[in-house]
């Protein structure tokens, strides 16, 4: 800003210039960012600034609050373009620290679109008045207080009162050593030393007790008090409560939570001290890099939070990703950040908190060993109570039938009873039944001599030969013809067989463990399966249910499987954001475990770190469409209100109950009334009821809350 300007300003201003310019004595002048663009000789004079070195300085750099008092109330009204009328307060010399009471007068220039882009300040000494000064003292926000030679108090302004809790009748001829207690007092008496050495003291930190005995901080200066000869004859001190800057800063300190801030160009500014330990970087180190330098984050660059909520102007909460430490070591952290702004409300940098999960991986490890048997992981109360009989029926010898759908991990039950039995040392065999014709099975099962048949050039082991002392997992057992069970049974009866082609008997030493999707007992009353080997087979029966049923462990499945594919391909991928683990959890899995474990790997294909988003499932999730008419408007991937959860939850227990309404309130616990109430509220109707009410059915059908049928999941 130039004298141009000014005088540009003086014309286009509606008030008197006589007021900014002409009338005070000293004037100077700031741009946009504070910085003193100009001064006259009255102010060099009366601040004792030199315009050569103070032209191009920060306005808060001369004029600290220590030094000019309501500072900040000043900026904060220019910088929303009010005018400061005669403003009293004083102003400390920063030579001597000798008080002069002065009175502003200013106001704000905007640019052409009206914006704060600089301000004219201008003072008057009105020292000479003592009623001027006395006015300045009551009004003043700091503490004020003087003391003679003696060091006994011979002033106490109200905001000192206000602060330390006495009046000025109680302190006056008392000794300030009483007031403020052993911090201010001896050799580091700063009034003292100020009086003795006729030299200013600026910003001490000392912890004086109040009238009541509690602790304040205060920030303190002091100076010489002289006469208008130049006699010392005292002196002059000045405080500030420090309590909230004070506990701002210690609770910054003492959090367990890292806390660092980056301006505009991803420069960190400040860093707390949580922030060292968690990372391992020294703050005088850290401070002045870029972000990325110090964190080298997985999500460093478009998927920064930080940059996300600069751009986005609000906060971004409990992102989980990975960081490095000074050591090299990658660490889980929960990110969450916001946009950092100035009294004007401009965004001028970021903040950002971070807490440091390791210990909350450790202990998620520790809780999927309690929710696990060998690889399998599991919180269902069925499954719980299959883990619970897992370790005998390990330890027996018996024969084994699991039964469960397709993808259910029937093979990695079968496994896991063979790692936790006395077997565990010897093979563990598995023979996909279903996948081989019978002549074939028989040939894989019990092994042939060389010509038994066309192209049986040698002799061939079979597959109880090969799990010999160890355990032969028979999958799809329900698919065998009828003539592989007549020999199976017989094996299971009398524990011997003979390969194809030859007349020598062999022992078999094999635990049989089998598994089906097939409803046997439904199979031997259709003559499909025999009755005798069903009940040969079925010595100890485990019944897995479906995912479906077991929604509970879809978060522990999903983080277990992301852990996995992260180890094998080397992608840093934390955990599955809320938004797509609720889509997951509003899907049925028709192919249960495996289903699941196939979208964690397509999401891991598309997935370049962090997180895994609901733009990385396959395209049912992706572009799934709401299931209910609250969500018609609901943002496609965006994480559900509990509103829209419990209309979900309602209309797929509807459904699951084919709309049996006493079903539905015994599985979600609530009242008829309530579960009337909450169709009506929601809008939802059976689609029966639908079809025979016709086409002016004011109420919506599950058809038209999911989408088509060939469109549903």
């Amino acid at each position: 800003m130039t004298i141009k300007d000014l005088r540009l300003f003086q014309t286009a201003t509606p008030f008197p210039k006589a007021d900014v310019v002409v009338q005070p004595e000293a004037t100077f002048m700031v741009d946009r960012l504070w910085k003193i663009s100009w001064l006259n000789k009255r102010a060099e004079q009366l601040l004792h600034l030199s315009a050569h070195a103070t032209i191009g300085q920060d306005f808060n750099a001369i004029f600290s609050e220590q030094r000019f008092g309501g500072l900040h109330a000043i900026q904060r009204s220019l910088a929303r373009g009010h005018s400061i009328s005669k403003y009293q307060t004083v102003f400390f010399d920063p030579a001597n620290g000798s008080p002069t009471a002065v009175r502003v007068t200013a106001q704000a220039i905007p640019d052409a679109e009206g914006n704060f882009s600089g301000a004219v300040v201008s003072l008057r000494d009105t020292s000479d008045s003592a009623q001027s000064f006395s006015l300045v003292l009551k009004n003043i926000a700091d503490g004020v207080f003087t003391v003679d030679k003696n060091l006994l108090i011979t002033s106490f302004n109200p905001a000192a009162q206000r602060i330390l809790g006495w009046t000025e009748a109680e302190v006056l001829g008392t000794p300030c050593l009483k007031i403020f207690g052993g911090s201010l007092c001896g050799a580091e008496c700063i009034l003292g030393q100020s009086i003795q050495h006729d030299n200013p003291i600026v910003g001490r930190l000392v912890f004086p007790k109040d009238k009541h005995g509690r602790t304040i901080p205060i920030s303190i200066s002091a100076a010489a008090l002289m006469n208008p000869d130049g006699e010392v004859i005292g002196g002059v001190g000045t405080f500030r409560d420090m309590t909230q800057i004070m506990t701002t800063d210690l609770i910054l300190e003492s959090v367990a939570d890292g806390v660092f801030t980056v301006d505009r160009n991803w420069r960190i500014t400040s860093f707390n001290r949580a922030a060292e330990i968690i990372t391992g970087w020294k703050r005088h180190d850290a401070v002045g890099k870029l972000c990325a330098e110090v964190f080298q984050s997985d999500v460093c660059g478009q998927e920064c939070p930080i940059a996300q909520s600069l751009y986005a102007g609000k906060a971004v909460a409990n992102r989980t990703v990975h960081i490095r430490d000074t050591l090299g070591k990658n660490i889980p952290i929960s990110v969450s950040a916001s946009p950092l702004v100035d009294h004007e409300g401009t965004i001028i940098g970021g903040v950002e908190t971070f807490r440091d999960l390791s210990l909350v991986t450790i202990l998620r490890k520790q809780i999927a060993q309690r929710y696990s048997f060998d690889e399998i992981i599991s919180k269902n109360a069925k499954m719980q109570n299959i883990f619970s009989i897992l370790p005998e029926i390990a330890h027996s010898d018996s024969n084994v039938l699991v039964l469960g759908e397709s993808g259910t991990g029937k093979e990695i039950l079968a496994r896991a009873i063979h790692n936790a039995s006395t077997r565990k040392d010897q093979p563990f065999v598995a023979v996909s039944c279903g996948a081989l014709p019978e002549t074939l099975l028989e040939s894989e099962l019990f092994g042939y001599k060389a010509g038994a048949f066309t192209d049986a050039r040698q002799d061939k082991q079979g597959r109880f030969a090969a799990a010999e002392k160890g355990t032969l997992f028979l999958d799809e057992i329900g698919d065998i013809s009828l003539g592989v069970q007549v020999k199976l049974l017989r094996v299971l009866q009398e524990k011997r067989y003979e390969p194809l082609g030859s007349n020598k008997t062999i022992e078999a030493d094999a635990r049989i463990i089998a598994a089906t999707n097939r409803d046997l007992h439904d199979q031997v009353q259709k003559g499909l399966f025999r009755e005798d080997l069903f009940y040969r087979l079925n010595v100890v029966r485990i019944t897995l249910p479906p995912l479906r049923e077991r929604k509970e462990d879809i978060p522990l499945l999903v983080q277990h499987m992301i852990t996995l594919f992260s180890a094998k391909t080397g992608k840093d991928i934390a955990e599955i954001s809320d938004a797509a683990l609720a889509l997951l959890l509003q899907y049925d899995f028709p192919g249960n475990i495996r289903e699941l474990k196939n979208i964690i790997e397509y999401a891991f294909i598309l997935c370049p770190g962090g997180l895994i988003q609901p733009a990385h499932l396959p395209d049912p999730f992706a572009q799934r469409k709401d299931d209910n008419s609250l969500l018609h408007d609901h943002p496609a991937g965006a994480p559900l209100t509990l509103e829209e959860m419990a209309c979900q939850t309602i209309l797929r227990s509807l459904e699951r109950h084919k709309w049996k309404k006493m079903a539905v309130c015994r599985e979600l616990a609530i009242s008829k009334d309530t579960l009337r109430r909450k169709i009506a509220q929601y809008q939802l109707s059976d689609p029966a009821e639908e079809d025979r009410a016709g086409p002016l059915s004011p109420t919506h059908t599950t058809e038209e809350l999911h989408g088509t049928k060939q469109h549903q999941t």
